[in-house]
């Protein structure tokens, strides 16, 4: 008969495998520790909710703070946004598609020590619509200065462009009164013009009353049959002044007695082929004349560039002020929780001696502290949605609104409470039940 292994007394019994033997945890254990998390947590969540009804005066002047600091930050996003929208479309306006050729100099002296430049032509332009696809549309430019009278004897020096009829889309102008010129106008050598609404104003009084009248140019009368301007104020930075009159190229070289243009223009169908085109004509109008002669390509793709740069700077250094306000906010709901701590010593001491563990009491008052602040951002943010949200459908304006701005807003203020709340949390939690029962 096989006798049980029990120790002799006095013996050394070898505990280390017992040590080492977890307790197995079975189905119902398991779902007993979820039933008691989900217990506790349920009940912090009605702990912070007593907690903030038992203080409603103190607790919604520290959510002012986060109130303030969220809708902030929506609005300055917003802002930021509108104005990089603003912005653009006024550089748009111009032509953002729109490139720009000109003739820089490369001219050389002859046998006779006359100089001898090396323009470009019509024949460039034609050229470069046979061979760079994506162009939808484009213009020779001839300049010219001279002086132009009416039919009451007043005389203006004026400057006169020829242009093609593809000239108003290239440069995305807009007509006020009247008509541009077009192809048959061109083909046909018709002597009509365009005048800038300035000038047409200066002349006879305002932009309808130049339509149909004449002026002569060196004593050939010639039409006007449109007034234009530019969409935005270039302020003298595009080839357009106050004493502008556009005739047809066919016209204007006859003046100029030259085939030769002073710049080309061309507009992309696509935004994005701006860039590698003008690079591709460039190459085209250099191939076709002298390796000494200079040719510049402008565009609007680095003003646009620059300008989008600009105002995402400006918008991220606002956010990161209007951001401030939220951490100021962050260091009330320290205070006001520091001192709820305070207040609520006795009732901390007595929850411990139920049973409550440290981390049950750290885990209460960092949700007290993450309910005020994230209840402060949800209303800020709500807030910061509703002006814009209200501009929209009450006026005219469309303001651009970033969803982002509103996920960011709550994010911040979530992070805020919770780490200004943990040190509120941490003294809370590190009390001695004894002495919490003793005070009063």
């Amino acid at each position: 008969m096989a006798t049980a292994n029990i120790p002799k007394p006095g013996s050394v019994v070898d505990l280390s495998a017992a040590r080492s033997v977890k307790p197995k945890l079975t189905s119902f254990d398991r779902t007993l520790a979820s039933a008691r998390t989900t217990m506790m947590f349920s009940e912090v969540l009605q702990l912070a909710y007593d907690s903030f009804k038992a203080s409603k005066v103190r607790f919604l002047l520290t959510m002012l703070g986060m109130v303030i600091g969220s809708a902030s930050i929506v609005l300055v996003v917003t802002l930021g946004l509108t104005g990089k929208e603003y912005a653009l479309n006024l550089i748009s306006s111009i032509g953002p598609n729109m490139i720009e050729m000109q003739y820089s100099g490369g001219s050389i002296a002859g046998p006779d020590n006359t100089t001898t430049d090396d323009s470009m032509t019509r024949e460039d332009m034609l050229a470069v619509l046979e061979q760079v696809p994506g162009i939808q549309a484009s213009s020779p430019m001839l300049e010219a200065h001279d002086n132009v009278s009416i039919g009451d004897g007043t005389t203006k020096n004026v400057m006169i462009l020829g242009v093609s009829p593809q000239y108003k889309d290239v440069r995305n102008s807009a007509v006020v009164a009247g008509r541009f010129f077009d192809d048959q106008d061109a083909s046909g050598h018709t002597h009509v013009t365009v005048l800038v609404e300035p000038l047409a104003i200066t002349l006879f009084g305002s932009a309808s009353n130049a339509v149909g009248q004449t002026l002569s140019i060196r004593g050939i009368p010639f039409t006007i049959i449109g007034v234009f301007h530019e969409r935005i104020n270039t302020f003298g930075q595009s080839e357009i002044s106050e004493q502008t009159m556009l005739i047809p190229y066919t016209v204007a070289r006859y003046f100029t007695g030259t085939e030769t243009v002073k710049e080309i223009f061309f507009s992309m169908k696509e935004t994005g082929a701006v860039t590698p085109a003008a690079d591709h004509i460039l190459r085209i109008i250099k191939s076709r004349h002298r390796a000494s002669s200079v040719y510049k390509a402008f565009t609007m793709t680095p003003v646009l560039d620059l300008m989008a740069k600009i105002a995402n700077m400006l918008t991220l250094v606002l956010t990161l002020a209007a951001g401030i306000t939220l951490i100021v906010s962050g260091v009330g709901i320290m205070n006001s929780m520091l001192a709820n701590v305070q207040a609520r010593i006795k009732e901390i001491g007595i929850r411990k001696a139920l049973g409550a563990t440290s981390r049950e009491i750290k885990l209460q008052f960092l949700t007290e502290a993450v309910f005020l602040s994230l209840s402060g951002g949800l209303v800020g943010t709500l807030i910061g949605l509703a002006i814009p949200f209200s501009i929209r459908f009450l006026t005219p304006f469309s303001i651009p609104v970033d969803w982002w701005s509103a996920v960011v807003a709550l994010c911040t203020s979530m992070i805020v409470g919770i780490i200004f709340g943990t040190l509120p949390a941490n003294r809370a939690a590190r009390l001695d039940p004894v002495e919490t029962l003793k005070y009063e």
